[in-house]
């Protein structure tokens, strides 16, 4: 039986971790998840040993980037077949996992990235003007370095393989995690399909990428890209 792990990274979450939870069960109560707790100033650690959460309590912030790597570490340690990135936020819907984890099961990829844009239908919520401008550019410049097409190049509903799992446990990007990772991967020769998914508003909490550091953000994201573009396949 293959073996699947939802990965919960959370900072700050103490109004949306547990309802993300309750609906992870509700919707599959067979179904393993983890939170990683990442340094929270808040009720998070205290909700998840309240409520009986399987987690993982960072005593210092290490940032998405580090979080979602401890993730990838404990389901490496475990030998899961599958690990999900699944937002602690309430963003990403638990029903599409079935979606999300098929092009693997089938063999036929090695990621699988939830993509709001590659079906423009798909999700009623885009994010900002500003922020969907931002991955269209991001987007460019992933397909200069690695000549592969990739929509929803921020998304943080992807799905992995085993191989995945036991790379990004040893090599996985503290900053701008996901279009870096992207492009690592794919400069690596490993694969990767979007299918649609549809994507709620955040409820709760704060985004870790602030409008007052936009344009920081894309300038240091596209740095990155071109650095990882430059460096080419190991």
């Amino acid at each position: 039986m293959t073996k699947v792990l939802l990965i919960i990274p959370a900072y700050n979450e103490e109004g949306s971790i547990l309802k993300t939870c309750m609906t992870v069960k509700k919707c599959d109560s067979s179904l393993d998840f983890v939170v990683i707790n990442d340094g929270s100033k808040d009720k998070t650690e205290e909700i998840c040993i309240k409520n009986n959460l399987p987690h993982i309590n960072l005593i210092h912030n290490l940032g998405i980037g580090g979080a979602v790597q401890t993730g990838y570490k404990y389901a490496y340690e475990n030998n899961y077949d599958i690990a999900i990135q699944f937002d602690g936020d309430g963003q990403h819907d638990v029903t599409y996992v079935p979606k999300i984890i098929e092009p693997i099961l089938k063999g036929e990829t090695n990621m699988v990235i939830g993509s709001r844009f590659v079906d423009k239908n798909s999700s009623e919520f885009k994010s900002s003007g500003a922020r969907r401008m931002g991955i269209r550019l991001i987007s460019f410049f992933i397909k200069l370095v690695t000549k592969k097409k990739v929509y929803d190049t921020t998304s943080g509903f992807r799905a992995v393989d085993k191989s995945l799992i036991e790379y990004f446990a040893r090599n996985y990007p503290v900053e701008y995690p996901e279009p870096v990772s992207t492009t690592q991967i794919l400069k690596e020769g490993f694969s990767i399909t979007e299918v649609p998914v549809s994507m709620n508003e955040r409820e709760e909490g704060v985004s870790s990428i602030r409008a007052w550091k936009s344009v920081y953000y894309m300038i240091n994201v596209i740095l990155s890209i071109l650095v990882v573009g430059i460096g080419g396949r190991k």
